[in-house]
């Protein structure tokens, strides 16, 4: 006798998943001797059902319990913190079967963490450091995977997310990090790797309503609301909520506020064929940006100023991200074997912030003497300001063919790709209307802005100091890229054993750059094409059913002025120019090669997984000196690790995520000899961070996290790290290890109170650093959450 529980929860239940009481069937329960027990109960409560007769008629009893549903479609069930598969259409084997390191992070393990940017969540992930804006690159979220720049390869539901925005999770379902090289898949860039956001999806299956408010210190206020339903057999609609507001831990008056909507609309409209309407609009705004400390002394004696500055962002400092993104997905199965996905997106993102820097300088009084005897240290204020719109399009279909061919399994996928992305920024005309209150040099007029007084105290006022007047300036760059992609990737089962996966991507594009010189009204254009192709190929090896061993190897290319957010500055991926205009140089190229084991044990509950890679990164586009040079491609770099992961349950009652990187950067080639030898910038030698999770009783649960990163050196990206004359790290970012803690109780069905302490220790530490010195990323202080989760 099967279960009926509607027409569309039947098809999609997995045998072994238990249903969750909370959610509330479509149709009749029938129970059997072969069916698991279902009925409206209380949470964690447990029932009996009547079992088969035994040889001498005597019943056993079977003890079921209830377990929530876990709306991660990717998830191995009954173990949250382990995805199973990727939401990735074309990637075709179990994640544990796929030569390839990618780390997945759930979303109930994202929930537990207490962490909400997507920021803060990548930067605990072993291999992941962050960087920072400046006036070349924008402020935004800026990542870096294994050394190289992914501020441009963050990509949602499998399409490239452009723009340097703020990015939030309460619609993701779960984040997936692949490591290396991943041209094939994600197209230019990607030299270290790409970040791939699986949404929060309408589904057909089961209905809920999630809620949870949430309150803390620092004025922590977050409420989301998650509720998927089905309002006939063919139509499902899902909507997520946000809003959030807390002031930066340790930093007042710095505010964080975030407010977004997600809605996703599914329509069945046979067995064969589905369409899904994607919404997605997310509002971040920081009031009073906190751009943390700044670097004072001579290296080797170079520190964060101590004691840690007060907030010196100004009253009219602000960064704002606005994102409005429509997607459609359709779906469709010519028969069993032959299935197509369409994926069609139309986004725009607006970025726009005033920052105040602050560095330390020498200074004197605004009154008196100029001399030795009057000079004292302080800190003087500047000014980072920038502003970015983007409008992008892009339609990708794929088309996936399981078939037998010579007596072994493939499974092909053919990709068609087009997309325009379009980036126009400027900058704003600030007039600092407020009086200066020191003197930066023994000469000349008083122009400062000073922090501190002598004697080393504040000033008054200080976020009021300069008193900006800001008004948006017209357009300075105007970025366009239009790319015609094709590939083809082919996984086949040779043996039982025996599998390899390969493929091949080919990238036509079009490159337009307009520059404006405001003063001058001079305008340039810069255009030209080029094609790319990249591949990759893998093999795997079971040595068991839990076991297996793979080689891979993989390459990306990017390509000269890469980079919405840059212009010509080229040291930061901007297009590279001579006088005589852009010159035509090669694409950067990455080779990765790995060796690799995955294990699934615990009854395939906890994914084990080791890699030893090598990534070599040639033809770099270093931005130092290409006339007198005579070359565009002056930089090559290399870096080697080892990578380790653990994921899923422990044990029946613990579960969590551990991983670590172990990894040496060098520069091997540059336009500036002593850059040879060095490592890379804003590079991480050692990151290992872990989460558990232990379930004390069936309503109890309790746990922790923690994250560590070595040391590391700021500097420009590709041309090696900051040093000075005499072999030290010119802007050093000193290394941190962070604790947190987290808890959970189940009142009742309806009711669970969760707790998290943000660095339990309160740690003081810096997560980013740019290239000057001249102001370095603070990690939060410790806070207080106290959330209640209500299911209806």
């Amino acid at each position: 006798m099967k279960n009926q529980i509607g027409k569309r929860r039947v098809r999609s239940l997995r045998a072994e998943q238990p249903i969750s009481p909370n959610h509330v069937a479509k149709g009749s329960v029938a129970l059997g001797i072969s069916t698991m027990m279902l009925a409206p109960l209380a949470a964690f409560a447990q029932a009996q059902a009547p079992a088969a007769p035994s040889a001498v008629g005597t019943m056993e009893a079977v003890t079921v319990e209830a377990q929530r549903i876990d709306p991660n479609p990717n998830a191995e069930v009954g173990a949250p913190y382990k995805a199973k598969t990727s939401g990735d259409f074309r990637h075709t084997k179990p994640l544990a079967e796929t030569p390839q390191t990618i780390e997945v992070i759930t979303g109930e393990a994202i929930k537990d963490s207490g962490l909400t940017d997507l920021k803060q969540i990548l930067d605990a992930v072993p291999g992941i450091t962050l960087g920072t804006g400046e006036n070349g690159n924008s402020f935004g979220d800026r990542y870096i995977i294994r050394g190289q720049e992914a501020r441009s390869d963050v990509f949602v539901d499998g399409l490239r997310d452009p723009g340097m925005t703020t990015r939030e999770t309460f619609a993701i379902e779960q984040l997936e990090i692949s490591k290396g090289p991943n041209s094939t898949f994600a197209g230019r860039g990607s030299a270290g790797g790409a970040i791939n956001a699986i949404t929060k999806q309408a589904t057909l299956d089961y209905d809920f309503t999630h809620a949870s408010v949430g309150l803390g210190t620092d004025d922590y206020k977050r409420v989301t609301i998650d509720m998927n339903k089905a309002f006939s057999d063919s139509f499902a609609l899902r909507a997520n909520a946000l809003y959030g507001d807390e002031g930066v831990p340790d930093r007042d008056p710095s505010e964080r506020s975030r407010k977004g909507l997600a809605l996703s609309g599914l329509w069945e409209v046979n067995k064969d064929l589905s369409v899904t309407l994607d919404y997605y609009g997310l509002r971040a705004k920081d009031s009073y940006p906190d751009l943390g400390s700044y670097l004072v002394g001579t290296a080797p004696n170079r520190w964060p100023k101590n004691p840690v500055p007060p907030v010196y962002a100004q009253a009219q400092d602000f960064q704002e991200s606005d994102v409005d993104t429509f997607t459609a997905r359709v779906m469709y199965a010519f028969s069993p074997t032959v299935k197509l996905q369409n994926l069609t997106r139309y986004g725009q993102a607006n970025n726009g912030y005033v920052v105040t820097g602050a560095r330390e300088s020498t200074v004197y009084p605004l009154t008196g003497p100029r001399n030795a005897a009057t000079a004292y240290q302080s800190g003087t204020l500047s000014t980072h300001n920038g502003w970015q719109d983007i409008d992008y399009f892009a339609n990708q279909t794929n088309l996936r063919w399981d078939t037998t061919l010579g007596g072994m399994k493939n499974q092909f996928v053919f990709t068609l790709e087009y997309s325009d992305n379009q980036s126009v920024r400027g900058n704003y005309n600030i007039s600092n209307l407020g009086a200066t209150n020191c003197r930066t040099a023994a000469t000349g007029a008083a122009t400062g802005y000073c922090t501190q007084v002598p004697g080393g105290a504040s000033v008054n006022g200080l976020n009021t100091l300069m008193n900006r007047s800001i008004a948006e300036n017209p357009w300075s760059n105007d970025w366009r890229v239009k790319t015609w992609s094709g590939g083809v990737m082919d996984t086949i089962d040779f043996t039982e054993r025996l599998s390899a996966f390969g493929g091949i991507r080919f990238d036509r594009y079009e490159y337009e750059l307009g520059t404006r010189n405001l003063n001058t009204g001079i305008q340039n254009n810069y255009s030209y094409s080029d094609t790319l192709t990249n591949g990759q190929l893998g093999l795997t090896y079971k040595i068991n059913p839990m076991g297996m061993v793979y080689g891979a190897v993989g390459s990306a290319a990017d390509i000269n002025g890469g980079e919405a957010d840059t212009g010509t500055s080229a040291g930061y991926g901007g297009l590279i120019i001579d006088p005589n205009g852009n010159i035509g140089a090669k694409p950067e190229k990455s080779l990765n090669w790995e060796l690799g084991t995955k294990w699934n044990i615990m009854d395939d509950k906890l994914l084990a997984t080791a890699a030893l890679f090598q990534t070599t990164k040639s033809d770099v586009m270093e931005g130092n000196g290409y006339e007198s040079t005579g070359s565009a491609n002056s930089g090559k770099n290399r870096v080697r690790g080892v990578e380790f992961g653990v994921t899923g349950n422990f044990t029946k009652r613990l579960q969590g995520q551990i991983g670590a990187a172990f990894m040496k950067s060098e520069v091997l080639e540059s336009a500036v000899a002593a850059n040879v030898g060095r490592e890379l910038a804003n590079f991480a030698n050692n990151s290992i961070s872990g989460q558990l999770k232990y379930q004390a009783t069936p309503a109890f649960y309790f746990g922790g996290g923690f994250t560590y990163q070595s040391e590391m050196c700021a500097g420009q990206p590709d041309t090696g790290a900051g040093y000075t004359a005499d072999g030290y790290c010119s802007q050093r970012v000193q290394p941190f290890t962070v604790y947190d803690l987290f808890a959970g109780y189940r009142i009742n069905k309806n009711l669970e109170l969760r707790a998290a302490v943000l660095n339990l220790f309160d740690k003081e530490y810096y997560t980013a650093a740019y290239r000057s010195g001249s102001f370095l990323y603070k990690g939060d202080g410790r806070a207080f959450r106290v959330t209640m989760d209500i299911e209806f």
